[in-house]
C-alpha cells in the first residue's frame, strides 16, 4: 500500500482510530499494534497527530461529511474514518490537498475510494473550515452541563509540556534556563513539540514532565520531614517523585510491573528514593499505618481530553460507574492505611461528579478544607475547600488538566 510516500503512516492512523472507535480503546493501547509497522518516529508522530485532531474535532468532521453526502454515511463505515482523517490533515495540520488525496485514496477500494474522492473534493471546493472550537460529543456536553462551554475552546490545541522541579527553590533558574513561564514555585511551563530528551535538565534529573493539575495533590500534603507516606495506585509516578523531593519516606504502590519500572528508571533518573511495591491495592495491608495516604484513583480520565482525546468517545455511563465503584473500595483501603490523625488526600483526574464529588460525599471523616493560598494563582478551592479544575481554566496560560481533588484528617 505504501507505494505513495506517506500512505503508511495514514494507514496507521486509519488503525488507530478504528481501535477507539470501534473496540474502545485508548490511543496509548492502540498504539502498539497500529504504529508497529512504522520504522521512523516522525511517522509515528504523524500517524498519532492525524488520529488525535480527527477525534478532536470528531463531531465537526462529521458534519461536514453528512452536508456533502446525498445519504448519511453509517458511523462505522471506511469511507467515512478515511474521510475523517483526510480532512483533519487539510483543514487541521495544513497539508496540501493533492497530497491528502495522493496518501488517502489509497485506503479505500472501488466504490468507497470514488464517493470519498468526490465528497474530499467538493468540501475543498466549498473552502469548508471548522468552528472556533470543538463541538463535544452530545452525551459528553449532557453530563459536563456547563463546564463543557467552559472546556469546549481549551479542546483546540493539545496541551502545553508542563515540568515538576526537582528542587522548587530553582524555579527561577530553571525558569530563565528553559526560556519559557513559571506558574508554581517548583513548576516551569513550555511549548509542546520539544523532544524531553533534549531538554536541558532531563540527564541530571532536575525535572519530570507532569501536568500542573496533577501536581497539585502532593503539593496539599506539604513538607514530609521524615514522615511515612503511601502512594496507592502511584504509577506512572509524578506524585512519589514530588513526595521524596519534599523529604517524605514514600512507599509507592502499583498493580502494574511495567509503569513501575517508568517509576524505577525515574527514580534513578533524578536520584529520588521511595520503596516500589508491585500488588493490587484492593488486597494488599501494610504493617503499620501512614502518616499520610495519596489516593490518585484509577478513572476515566476525562479531565485529560486535551491530550488523550478519545476519552470525548469512549467513555460512557457504564464505564464511569465502573471506576466509581472501584474508587469508592480504593478509599476505604486507603483510610484503613492511614493512622489516627493523619491526612489523607483523594484525586482523579476526571470530570464526571460520580468520581469526585460524589465519592468525596461519601468518605465519613473530618475534611480538611484547601485554603487559596496553597493553589498556584488563579485557581480556587470550591465552598467546601475541595479543588476542582478543568481545561477551560487558566485559559490565557495555556490551561490544565481536569482534576478534583478532597483533603481529609483521619
Amino acid at each position: 500500500m505504501d507505494t505513495v510516500p506517506g500512505t503508511a503512516a495514514r494507514l496507521a492512523a486509519l488503525k488507530l482510530l478504528d481501535a477507539v472507535l470501534r473496540r474502545g480503546e485508548t490511543l496509548d493501547q492502540a498504539g502498539a499494534a497500529a504504529l508497529s509497522g512504522l520504522a521512523h518516529p516522525a511517522d509515528k508522530a504523524l500517524a498519532r497527530a492525524i488520529a488525535g485532531e480527527a477525534l478532536r474535532w470528531l463531531v465537526d468532521l462529521d458534519h461536514l461529511i453528512d452536508g456533502a453526502t446525498a445519504r448519511p454515511l453509517p458511523p462505522d463505515a471506511k469511507a467515512r474514518t478515511v474521510l475523517r482523517l483526510m480532512l483533519a490533515q487539510s483543514l487541521r495540520l495544513g497539508m496540501p490537498a493533492h497530497a491528502v488525496v495522493a496518501t488517502g485514496l489509497p485506503l479505500l477500494t472501488g466504490g468507497p475510494r470514488r464517493l470519498a474522492h468526490g465528497v474530499f473534493a467538493a468540501l475543498v471546493r466549498r473552502g469548508v473550515q471548522l468552528p472556533p472550537a470543538p463541538t463535544l460529543p452530545q452525551a459528553v456536553r449532557a453530563r459536563w452541563g456547563a463546564m463543557a462551554e467552559a472546556v469546549a475552546p481549551a479542546l483546540r490545541e493539545p496541551p502545553p509540556l508542563d515540568l515538576t522541579l526537582k528542587d522548587a527553590g530553582a524555579t527561577a533558574l530553571w525558569a530563565a534556563r528553559l526560556g519559557r513561564r513559571s506558574l508554581a514555585p517548583g513548576h516551569v511551563r513550555l511549548e509542546r513539540g520539544r523532544a524531553v530528551p533534549d531538554l536541558p535538565g532531563f540527564g541530571e534529573g532536575a525535572w519530570w514532565v507532569q501536568d500542573l493539575a496533577a501536581s497539585l495533590p502532593a503539593r496539599l500534603l506539604g513538607e514530609g520531614a521524615g514522615r511515612r507516606v503511601l502512594d496507592l495506585a502511584a504509577a506512572p509516578g509524578g506524585k512519589t517523585l514530588q513526595l521524596a523531593s519534599r523529604g517524605w519516606e514514600v512507599t509507592a504502590l502499583d498493580a502494574s510491573a511495567r509503569r513501575l519500572g517508568r517509576l524505577r528508571d525515574n527514580l534513578a533518573r533524578t536520584g529520588l528514593r521511595a520503596d516500589l511495591i508491585c500488588a493490587d491495592a484492593l488486597a494488599w495491608h501494610a504493617a503499620e499505618p501512614f502518616d499520610a495516604v495519596l489516593l490518585d484513583a484509577p478513572c476515566t480520565a476525562t479531565g485529560t481530553c486535551r491530550r488523550n482525546p478519545d476519552v470525548l468517545h469512549r467513555i460512557d455511563a457504564a464505564a464511569i460507574a465502573r471506576m466509581a465503584g472501584m474508587q469508592e473500595a480504593m478509599l476505604r483501603r486507603a483510610r484503613a492505611h492511614l493512622r489516627p490523625g493523619g491526612v489523607l488526600v483523594y484525586a482523579v483526574c476526571s470530570l464526571e461528579r460520580e468520581e469526585g464529588e460524589e465519592q468525596a460525599a461519601r468518605v465519613d471523616a473530618v475534611s480538611l478544607p484547601v485554603a487559596a493560598d496553597e493553589l498556584p494563582a488563579g485557581l480556587r478551592p470550591d465552598a467546601l475547600g475541595r479543588v476542582r479544575t478543568h481545561p477551560g481554566m487558566l485559559a490565557e496560560e495555556g490551561g490544565l488538566d481536569g482534576f478534583f481533588i478532597a483533603r481529609w484528617r483521619g
